[in-house]
């Protein structure tokens, strides 16, 4: 009676090891096949202001609770209105000068000047607004889903087209 309760017992905890390492084996092929390279000039961009464009970077920007990484690049002078988004923010500058002040209209003596390198956290829903430097811009924007811009005045945005792409 007791060989049989310990053989029960092993074959259970067999079982369970045999469960354990087939999902850690998937765990792993999992994170395997997630490696993805996004190569700069495989981006899609889009107008979304005169003279700034987006492109998507990876994961889902239209899904709730869902991380998404964007890049905004923009042409020298580009002015972006005030905003705000539903979530946080996290934007890194990789490319030229990008000014960033906060307020419910753009105002030029509240720009604050970060560089190359240079990171800020906007809070979700805090107004704010920006103007880039040089010839060109690329910023990359970290948040969770969904991403949304809504501009405190939608008059003050120019259209997409209105002036010349940026250089890529």
């Amino acid at each position: 009676m007791r060989k049989t309760v310990v053989r029960k017992y092993l074959a259970v905890f067999v079982a369970i090891a045999a469960l354990a390492m087939a999902a850690s084996s998937q765990e792993k092929k999992e994170s395997t096949e997630a490696h993805k390279i996004v190569r700069f000039g495989d981006l899609k961009w889009t107008p979304i202001i005169k003279g700034c464009d987006l492109a998507l970077v990876a994961g889902d920007m239209n899904t709730e609770a869902t991380p998404c990484v964007l890049r905004i690049r923009c042409a020298d002078g580009s002015k972006i209105p005030a905003h705000w988004h539903p979530t946080d923010e996290n934007v890194t500058v990789l490319k030229g000068t990008f000014l960033v002040g906060m307020g419910e209209s753009f105002d030029e003596s509240k720009l604050q000047t970060m560089n190359v390198g240079n990171f800020v956290t906007v809070p979700k829903e805090m107004r704010h607004f920006a103007m880039t430097k040089g010839e060109t811009i690329v910023q990359q924007v970290h948040a969770m889903g969904p991403f949304k811009v809504n501009w405190v005045n939608p008059s003050e945005v120019d259209p997409p087209g209105a002036a010349a792409k940026p250089k890529s």
